[in-house]
């Protein structure tokens, strides 16, 4: 099956050229330089390999891409955790990361130490590809917000203090709503956060559906491109979606559920409930697609996020978990020819982790191989 033309905005190549880390999971200490197309990383289950990943994808959210609190991420018995990394083609020649026990986070761009954390996110642009991925298809409304917040947050500086001042907002009102449950008298206050969760509400909500208006027919080539023969949308569900001024709706819903969200302590309109639609055929993947078409979704939609990275200057890392071992060789040949026909400069530098060496893909067979046992990464030696 031939792939189209892509038309691939120009962009710089986002390379890892060293990383230096010390009691970050298993790995004790560890200092790796990186070839320039990335590297194959050999290795049984439990012995690392999606440790080193989630080190480097640290690197770009500040926060583990796993859910686990920074005081989890730190080797037993340390008292803290710190990743250093060399880079080119990014924001910053340099970046480094670390964390205590106490809940104290450090974070440097070229030796100088970052005070607003914002200012740090992106430091390292990277996309993961894991069959672990399925969950932003078959798992809950809040799997597929997290991915829009990450993909927008990322790109838009709008959207990113968007979405910090509406959930500081959104936090307040709950709060307010629970006193308000118990005492008549703080009732009043509730409505004093509408304001401020309608503006900046708004703003998501605009940026949100933008988003997926623009990358609605890519994800349909996409999945189609994978493999998959029925046709698949891609929509952005609220109810507000269609509303021409989105701060005026979320402000009326606001104002006329406010006797509902005192009763129950929560906010229930706004973009904290909405949801990105994803639909074979007409009905809703998650409840009638197969584990395959989950599978190709969830695909399509890493291959959306890197797109979007591109698109704004930025030609990601590619961390790779084993991220083929659910599907049939000719998917998987097909997904690598997208990720490549989407790269300006070929298949970006890519970090590739599988459980053995007859494992590896034919397009990553140039890589160079290290294999990881309980932590420690040694070169494998060609031959």
């Amino acid at each position: 099956m031939s792939l189209p033309a892509v038309q691939v905005p120009t962009s710089a190549r986002v390379t890892l050229r060293a990383l230096a880390l010390r009691d970050f999971r298993n790995i004790a200490t560890a200092e790796l330089r990186f070839p320039a197309d990335g590297v194959a990383i050999i290795g049984e289950n439990g012995h690392g390999k999606t440790n080193l990943l989630e080190a480097i994808a640290y690197l770009e959210l500040l926060r583990s891409t796993r859910g686990a609190r920074d005081r989890d991420l730190i080797r037993f018995g340390a008292a803290g955790f710190h990743i250093g990394a060399v880079m080119g083609g990014a924001q910053a020649q340099s970046c480094g990361a670390g964390a205590d026990r106490a809940g104290r986070k450090k974070v440097t761009l070229d030796g100088v130490e970052i005070t607003r954390l914002t200012d740090a996110l992106g430091a390292l642009p990277s996309v993961g590809f894991s069959p672990a991925d399925v969950v932003l298809v078959a798992g809950a409304p809040a799997e597929r917000r997290r991915y829009l917040d990450i993909v927008l947050a990322l790109t838009s500086a709008p959207y990113l203090h968007a979405l910090r001042q509406y959930r500081a907002a959104l936090a307040r009102r709950n709060a307010t709503l629970r006193d308000a449950a118990r005492s008549t008298a703080a009732a009043a206050s509730v409505a004093a956060w509408e304001p401020m969760l309608a503006q900046h509400g708004a703003v998501l909500i605009e940026e949100r559906r933008a988003w997926v208006a623009l990358q609605a027919d890519e994800f349909a080539r996409l999945v189609h491109a994978i493999g998959e023969r029925a046709p698949m949308t891609l929509e952005y569900g609220s109810s507000l979606a269609d509303a021409q001024d989105c701060r005026g709706a979320l402000a009326d819903a606001l104002q006329r559920g406010r006797d509902h969200d005192i009763r129950r302590g929560l906010t229930h309109a706004g973009p904290h409930r909405d949801d990105l639609s994803i639909s074979l055929d007409g009905r809703d993947l998650r409840t009638v697609g197969s584990a395959g078409q989950q599978r190709t979704a969830a695909i399509a939609l890493r291959l959306l996020e890197a797109a979007t990275l591109r698109a704004r200057g930025a030609q990601p890392l590619l961390l790779l978990d084993d991220p083929f071992a659910e599907l049939d060789r000719r998917r998987a040949d097909r997904v690598l020819a997208l990720i490549d026909a989407a790269s300006s400069h070929g298949l970006g530098q890519t970090v590739l982790c599988v459980p053995r060496e007859e494992e590896i893909p034919d397009g990553f067979t140039r890589l160079e191989r290290w294999r990881v046992i309980d932590g420690v990464f040694t070169p494998v030696r060609a031959g």
